[in-house]
């Protein structure tokens, strides 16, 4: 059991440099929570946990920004992560096609990673570039007007990077 309660606390031993630099002041929790999935990855369970606790702010608050707001990921994500446009332009121009051609070509369904960890997908509800539907996004690039051929060559390319 020690030995498990050491390995969390070395888990999280760089999270010091946001506790240090945002303990105490007022609305800045969404930049910390930022800075924190930047370092790991993603915001586990755990990493909430010890940032309420650190910051002293409730966890249900926290899980209310991280809840509300797109930009977080609280599960692992590829080093290539997709999202596919969900509004109405989008799906009415291909969306539904763009998904099944990557559960059909990489296996990979929303919410879910790759087993190489190569590519993650998840779905959103609007990128506000109706005009160029359907439209995805890649890291911060937005791409639009995309076919599965168009789809094939931009993870042909990012997955090589």
């Amino acid at each position: 059991m020690k030995q498990t309660a050491a390995r969390k606390q070395d888990e999280f031993h760089e999270l010091a440099s946001i506790v240090k630099k945002y303990r105490g002041r007022e609305g800045v929790l969404i930049q910390a929570l930022q800075e924190a999935q930047e370092m790991y990855g993603f915001l586990s369970r755990e990493l909430l946990i010890r940032l309420a606790y650190e910051l002293d702010v409730p966890l249900s608050e926290i899980y209310s920004v991280v809840s509300f707001y797109a930009l977080f990921k609280t599960e692992p994500v590829g080093r290539c992560h997709m999202e596919v446009c969900g509004g109405t332009a989008c799906y009415v121009n291909g969306m539904r096609d763009l998904l099944e051609y990557l559960e059909e070509e990489y296996s990979l369904r929303p919410g879910e990673v790759t087993g190489d960890g190569k590519f993650s997908l998840s779905t959103v509800n609007c990128v506000g570039a109706c005009s160029a539907s359907p439209v995805v996004k890649i890291g911060e690039e937005v791409f639009g007007e995309i076919t599965g051929r168009r789809l094939k060559q931009l993870l042909e390319r990012y997955g090589n990077e």
